[in-house]
């Protein structure tokens, strides 16, 4: 995948010019090269994204031709409208190994759903290190042999290349089965909300009267 980018000399505040155009500022850095402030088409990016997400290796062309292996490191989003409002590229040298966060993506339903039990998915990412090109693009779970309460998945139960070192501890819980939390029972003859008044205090209270 290739994305097109130019040169900025907008800075700070004065992006939101940029945005208007439907350009995103962007800012590229790694080892060996000077940082470089950039824009992309925001409607470009949006697509590339959607199908790489952050970590798959893609390739940047500037308007003079050079080309750049990246991550996509960060994508900022506006925490009112969710709009991107800035991207950090990740240069990547070849022979580099890096340390990315892989996306889980669950398979199938868990039969102990339908016995009433609760699945509690705890982790939706692995973090990695690798080549860029031995990079997975997701983890897939199948959720499909979890029946029981107390069963789960663990790191250490996914398909893992040789050449794909864990940083996640590999017996990190991925998803579990729990028991469903019961009701507090409210006792026989008792409204909702109400205690029982023991007998002395009953006794008590009608001398009062």
């Amino acid at each position: 995948m290739e994305l097109l980018v130019q040169e900025r000399t907008v800075l700070g505040k004065k992006t939101k010019s940029l945005r208007k155009e439907g350009f995103v500022p962007a800012e590229l850095f790694g080892h060996g090269i000077k940082n470089r402030h950039l824009s992309v088409s925001l409607k470009e990016f949006t697509k590339t994204y959607k199908e790489a997400g952050e970590n798959t290796v893609i390739t940047l062309a500037d308007e003079q031709g050079e080309k750049f292996s990246v991550l996509i490191s960060d994508v900022i989003l506006d925490h009112l409208s969710g709009n991107i409002i800035a991207v950090d590229f990740h240069h990547i040298r070849k022979g580099e190994k890096i340390q990315t966060k892989v996306p889980i993506e669950f398979i199938g339903e868990a039969p102990a759903t339908k016995k009433g039990l609760v699945l509690v998915k705890v982790l939706d990412e692995v973090e990695i290190e690798a080549l860029p090109e031995h990079i997975p693009h997701r983890f897939e779970v199948e959720l499909s042999g979890l029946k029981e309460e107390g069963q789960g998945i663990a790191i250490h139960d996914l398909k893992i290349g040789k050449e794909v070192k864990l940083i996640t501890p590999s017996d990190t819980i991925i998803v579990t089965v729990t028991e469903l939390a019961k009701e507090e029972e409210t006792p026989p003859g008792t409204a909702p909300g109400t205690e029982e008044i023991p007998q002395a205090a009953q006794s008590s209270q009608e001398e009062k009267k």
